[in-house]
């Protein structure tokens, strides 16, 4: 067999495979960028929190109207919105640090999310919620993900040079009457957003590692954020694609293979990334001690 029946004749016969090609392309265009802000920002596992949070809102939609996608998708934004306006509040008048408020409450949420599934529908619906099935995207979905892509593509253009000077440095920002909160509030929008979007081909709990992965491993390859940015879409692209074919060859969950490829670019990149890798590092340290010896 050659190269065309491994890589394209799945995509080519098969229209849930293309269907799960368009998703995940879609799905690494905006949700890597808004990866790279989120660790930028320092809040990698405040997009974890937030994809938690959007369960307990997608039972209640699908308590509602079944797995019907509008129904669940609205309901995963108004919790995920919701959780971090909670955190944002709590952190404003009390002592506690946001990120420790987003621990609670994620937390909670998965709790809850998990016994509102559990009480209301059977293991098979939860498995769905909670790992999604990049294969069952269908039209409607599919036009959910790439309706979400184009307006956080396209958000992102407008208020990128503000959401970079809000990351970097937010005092300069208030102290210029920037209007930070405004920004990191509709960054979080965006976060919210891309992780409804997700869950129905990655689900709650995998949806996230698509934005994050490919994001933390950009960072270990390049440092300037233009970089940064291209990088990590051609990452998610990447382990995308391997994901969906490997999981068809071996008939496995698509949405954790995805992940699983992120990962393992991720411990590559550990090891030989060209900023960051341990190897390069090494090499750049003995070649320093080199030249401090005395002559």
């Amino acid at each position: 067999m050659n190269l065309y029946n491994y890589l394209i004749a799945p995509f080519a016969e098969f229209e849930f495979m293309r269907y799960a090609l368009a998703s995940v392309l879609f799905l690494a265009f905006s949700g890597a960028p808004v990866g790279v802000f989120l660790t930028m920002r320092r809040m990698s596992l405040v997009g974890d929190a937030l994809g938690h949070a959007v369960l307990p809102g997608a039972a209640v939609g699908y308590m509602i109207g079944g797995l019907s996608l509008p129904a669940m998708s609205l309901g995963g934004f108004i919790a995920g919105m919701l959780m971090a306006l909670l955190a944002g509040l709590v952190s404003r008048f009390t002592t506690l640090k946001e990120d420790a408020n987003f621990a609670a409450f994620y937390l909670t949420c998965l709790a809850i999310g998990v016994i509102l599934v559990s009480t209301n529908g059977s293991n098979i619906d939860l498995l769905h919620l909670l790992f999604g099935s990049v294969l069952a995207v269908d039209l409607p979905a599919l036009r959910l993900v790439a309706a979400s892509a184009s307006v956080t593509v396209l958000t992102l253009a407008v208020i990128y040079r503000p959401l970079v000077l809000e990351s970097i440095d937010p005092l300069f920002l208030k102290a210029v009457n920037g209007k930070g909160g405004l920004w990191h509030l509709l960054f979080l929008v965006l976060v919210v957003m891309n992780l409804v979007a997700g869950f129905q081909a990655l689900g709650t709990l995998m949806s996230v590692g698509l934005m994050m992965l490919p994001a933390i491993t950009a960072r270990l390859w390049v440092k300037n954020l233009g970089g940064l940015m291209l990088l990590a879409v051609c990452f998610a692209l990447l382990c995308g694609t391997a994901g969906l074919l490997f999981s068809y060859y071996v008939e496995i969950p698509s949405g954790p293979a995805i992940i699983l490829f992120c990962g393992g670019l991720y411990l590559f990149s550990v090891i030989f990334g060209w900023e960051s890798g341990v190897v390069l590092r090494w090499l750049r340290r003995g070649k320093h001690h080199q030249y401090q010896e005395p002559v």
